[in-house]
Order: structure tokens, then C-alpha cells, then sequence
């Protein structure tokens, strides 16, 4: 399990985490979401103990991260600028990340050989960025880690490609219970592989869910009543509103028996539930219609 509490960073005077709150359950696949500028790279390079925090605490399973080269055994992680060598083929990067994970499996390095299909001995340099990715996730999965951190980690990957690096990312959570921390802004693919999310604002976590109970707290209705739109009781909490013609769509934060229970003294001609997206929570979360793509008049 990954605990982060009242965790804080600033980098000149500007706090990247402010007193931001975590907390991944084991075996999990975790989507981290938010803004650009949100924190979370900042949070994740914690996660890795490359920075240390001002104040709070980062455990994973109990124990701090920071200085602990026995817990960085246990985590793998591609950040979104990876790190070789200049000159390093992916034979020589294999060499020494088994320098330093102790259950480096070339067993495993063998058989992913045929999904990635890449030149060990070509510079990584050399290779086109969605290659460079394929050869990042050939060496983390090959070190058969307890965590793996990802920061856009299919961003540059063809659509198989992502098919496939999900695929195996599900079956070592399935089969070996890797816990999984990933941070992206492809919500769509998100919404696919995440069993619980968070979402991050100005250096803090917002909420954090398991998406079922995310998705059953924000109900989106659409509406036709008879005659002009009632006032809604003060009781409904109303996320956005907006309407063409006769149909209101109405997003609300709450239960979908509650709020339609609510709904029906006015007598609706019509009333539907639709299915929203990460997506739609997401942008709702942040701001509602604030948050969203502005119009701009040139």
C-alpha cells in the first residue's frame, strides 16, 4: 500500500504539493488526473525518491521511500522524460538495471522480446519516441517490481502497442499483485484500466475514489418538464446545467435514487440517466463549466 499524508514541497516559495493526501490500496491501478501544473510529476518523483518532502510522510507498505535503497528495490518506474545513457543500447541499459534490481528476471527480459521487437544493440537515442517507450517498459516489467510509478506512460505508443502495454500491465496486477500509481490526461484510457482514482488540484488531492463509487456520486440527467423549468430544491447539488430546446442536462453530485426521487414531484415528461465519463467528472470537479474549453474572440 502507498500512504502519503499532509505531504508539502516548495520550490522557491511556490508550493508544488500542498499538503496533498494519497493513498493506493494494494494491487491496485491507480489513475492520478488533474491539470498541467497540478503536482503530479512532483508527487510521483516523491513516490521514487528522487525529491524529499518538507513535511509529511511517504510510506510504501510502512516504510519510508527517501534514502531506502531496500523499498527502491521494490518499484519500478518510467517517468515521462526516461533516463539511458547516451550512447546505451537496450542490452546495456538490461545490464544495468540487473545491476541494481536483485529480481531482474531474464527469463522474463526473453519472452518480452517478441512483443517489443526492438534492436538490444541499436542507441536508444536513435529510436523514435514511442520505441523508446517500448524499451522503457521492456526493462521496468522485466525487474518484477512490487510498484511501478508511470507519468504518461503510453504517450508516443500506437494503439496496439497501448493495447498491448495494458495488457501486460493487467496481468502482473492480476497474476503477481503489482500495485500501480499512473499519471495521465488520456481520461478515456484511464477510464479503461483504473480500478480507483484521484484527482489533484494546486498541489492537492481533491477527492480520491474507487471509480465505481466515483461514477455512482455524480448522476448526469437529462430532463424535459412540462412547461417552463422548476426551481430545484436547495437539497440537489447542481455541478452544471445547461439546455437545448426542451431537454435539460443536469449534472449532479449525489445519489441517482435521491435525486431522481427529488425530481419526480415536478412530473417530468421525460427523465434519463446518462453515463458519464471520467472525463465529464473530471472537468466538473475542477470548476464545472469554468473549467471548460473557453470560447475566445480574436
Amino acid at each position: 500500500m502507498i500512504e502519503v499524508k499532509h505531504l508539502v514541497k516548495t520550490f522557491d516559495g511556490f508550493r508544488a504539493l500542498d499538503d496533498a493526501n494519497v493513498t493506493v490500496p494494494q494491487g491496485a491501478i491507480y489513475g492520478l488526473v488533474g491539470p498541467n501544473g497540478a503536482g503530479k510529476t512532483t508527487l510521483l518523483r516523491h513516490l521514487t525518491g528522487v525529491y524529499r518532502q518538507d513535511s509529511g510522510t511517504l510510506t510504501l507498505d510502512g516504510q519510508a521511500v527517501w534514502e531506502n535503497p531496500a523499498v527502491k528495490t521494490r518499484i519500478a518506474s518510467i517517468p515521462d522524460d526516461w533516463y539511458y545513457f547516451m550512447q546505451a543500447g537496450i542490452g546495456e541499459m538490461m545490464a544495468y538495471y540487473k545491476g541494481f534490481y536483485p529480481r531482474f528476471s531474464m527469463e522474463r527480459y526473453e519472452k518480452l522480446k517478441s512483443v517489443f521487437e526492438l534492436n538490444e544493440k541499436q542507441p536508444i537515442r536513435r529510436m523514435s519516441k514511442g520505441m523508446q517507450k517500448q524499451a522503457a517498459f521492456w526493462l521496468a516489467m522485466s525487474c518484477m517490481p512490487d510498484y511501478l510509478i508511470l507519468d504518461e506512460p503510453v504517450d508516443g505508443l500506437d494503439p496496439v502497442m497501448r493495447r498491448q502495454v495494458w495488457g501486460l500491465i493487467m496481468q502482473d496486477v492480476a497474476e503477481r499483485g503489482t500495485t500501480v500509481l499512473v499519471s495521465s490526461h488520456n481520461l478515456r484510457e484511464l477510464e479503461d484500466v483504473c480500478d480507483h482514482v484521484g484527482i489533484m488540484n494546486k498541489g492537492k488531492v481533491l477527492l480520491e475514489r474507487s471509480l465505481s463509487e466515483l461514477q455512482d456520486n455524480t448522476v448526469k440527467l437529462q430532463v424535459v418538464f412540462d412547461g417552463d423549468a422548476p426551481t430545484l430544491p436547495e437539497t440537489l447539488t447542481v455541478l452544471h446545467q445547461s439546455v437545448v430546446g426542451r431537454v435539460h442536462t443536469i449534472i449532479f453530485r449525489g445519489a441517482q435514487h435521491d435525486i431522481e426521487a427529488a425530481l419526480a414531484q415536478f412530473q417530468p415528461v421525460f427523465l434519463e440517466a446518462v453515463p458519464l465519463t471520467l472525463e465529464e467528472i473530471f472537468i466538473y470537479e475542477l470548476g464545472g463549466a469554468d473549467y471548460a474549453v473557453k470560447d475566445i474572440i480574436l
